[in-house]
């Protein structure tokens, strides 16, 4: 006669599930938080404002940040897809299980998502931040996510 699940012990480790918590996942959270934070010090911190008449202020913030210019949004978003990228690994929570569609379906909807409001808002972008500075990069982004998703794909079973 079989136990009931009540008796049975608790598994802690389901080794077709592996943990949740690995190197290679940490990683990727140290990538993918990092890129959006460097492109959010970057709006915020060093950028130079733009007031209502189009004239740009005077740019704050770190020397090495400001030589960088607009190179710094290449720099985050490289981070943030690199990162999203790096996830989509059977060790990783996302890389595994009902992770991998939540993954792809994410990183798809994103991507479109961005592409979408870019045209949206393509006459005047002044009042979206990141779209305002980025320009015709914004393609880049959004065919970047949907790129990372298909990196989801290929390991979707």
């Amino acid at each position: 006669m079989a136990k009931s699940k009540s008796e049975s012990a608790p598994v802690t480790f389901d080794p077709d599930r592996g943990p949740i918590l690995s190197i290679r996942f940490l990683i990727s959270l140290v990538l993918i938080l990092g890129g959006i934070a460097w492109i959010a010090f970057y709006y915020v911190g060093v950028r130079a404002p733009i007031d209502e008449f189009g004239v740009p202020g005077k740019e704050t913030g770190p020397g090495f940040l400001r030589d960088l210019d607009g190179y710094n949004y290449l720099i985050g978003f490289a981070a943030l897809m690199l990162g999203l990228a790096f996830s989509a690994h059977p060790k990783t929570p996302l890389g595994r299980g009902r992770g991998v569609v939540v993954g792809m379906l994410g990183c798809f909807l994103i991507g479109l998502a961005w592409i979408c409001v870019y045209y949206a808002i393509n006459q005047d972008p002044s009042s979206v931040p990141i779209f305002n500075d980025l320009g015709q990069k914004n393609l880049f982004v959004g065919i970047s996510f949907m790129a990372v998703g298909f990196t989801f794909a290929t390991r979707w079973e």
